[in-house]
């Protein structure tokens, strides 16, 4: 975990499987960030861990869902009560379930996503 990172009352950190946090990241009241799951194809039904990457200044909003293998990259919003379970590229606000890129993110006064990426 980064620094200056805040976790909201509630959240559900489920980390058998490695959880990264950069710095100036939001994870507010009860999100859950799950990294594992289970393989249903075996009979066993054993445990798979995928872990989950929230880069630096990122925000995942209440209530939302973070599931096995995802990144949410730099910059990067999660809309309140999403469901993601493939990666948010940075600069970018996902919502809905499952999520949905709704647009891009641009912060007033500082570079465009474009100069921010190069």
């Amino acid at each position: 975990m980064g620094n200056l990172v805040a976790i909201g009352f509630g959240a559900m950190i489920y980390n058998p499987g490695k959880i990264s946090i950069g710095s100036k990241v939001t994870v507010s009241q009860r999100t859950h960030l799950c990294s594992a799951t289970h393989d249903y194809t075996l009979p066993s039904n054993p445990l798979v861990t995928k872990p989950i990457r929230i880069e630096d200044r990122a925000w995942v909003a209440a209530d939302a869902f973070v599931g096995p293998g995802v990144v949410v990259g730099e910059g990067g919003i999660v809309g309140a009560r999403s469901a993601v379970f493939k990666d948010v590229k940075p600069w970018t606000i996902v919502g809905g379930n499952p999520a949905k890129f709704l647009k891009d993110r641009v912060l007033e006064g500082e570079k465009t996503v474009e100069e921010i990426l190069l």
